[in-house]
């Protein structure tokens, strides 16, 4: 990434760049994720799960068996799972959960977390801690911490790269 956007020239662009990488390295799970955790047995159904999600604002359900986290389900699941495929909705939870369930450590950091969720092609990663599940961290989050600045900041920011790139 230094190797195409480093100038030595522009120590504000180095800079701002060197603070966006630094905060996904120094920034952790923990920090910004949502404490708001939803986990159900793997035998509720598919229209309580839902009923739920909406009442507590969640995108997603950890399912549980025996109390112990085996998978989730998420908005998308309700659409790709659900809906496209008709199922009916006193369907239990478990038919249509993702497993086994990724996680991540709650002291991993924020980098760390968006790699897993890269590798794996999930929007949403239930974090651990001490083997319970304690948050979940998202695309969303990742996205509102990684954000530099203002909107004519990263403007100013894409234009010196566009200009570089082109000049290269």
């Amino acid at each position: 990434m230094s190797g195409l956007i480093f100038n030595p020239d522009n120590l504000e662009l180095n800079h701002i760049i060197d603070k966006l990488c630094h905060g996904m390295n120094s920034t952790f799970v923990n920090q910004i994720m949502s404490k708001n955790v939803l986990a159900l047995d793997g035998n509720v159904s598919l229209q309580e799960a839902a009923e739920k999600m909406k009442d507590l604002k969640v995108g997603c359900v950890i399912v549980l068996h025996d109390k112990n986290p085996v998978g989730i389900i998420t908005e998308r699941d309700f659409v790709t799972k659900v809906a496209a495929e008709g199922r009916p909705l006193f369907t239990s939870i478990s038919e249509v959960m993702s497993s086994p369930l990724i996680m991540i450590d709650s002291e991993e950091t924020i980098w760390e977390a968006s790699e897993l969720m890269k590798e794996k092609q999930i929007h949403k990663l239930p974090v651990k801690e001490n083997d319970q599940i304690v948050g979940v961290v998202t695309t969303t989050d990742i996205v509102k911490i990684s954000s530099v600045g203002s909107d004519s900041e990263m403007r100013r920011i894409c234009d010196q790269i566009l200009l570089r790139m082109k000049n290269e």
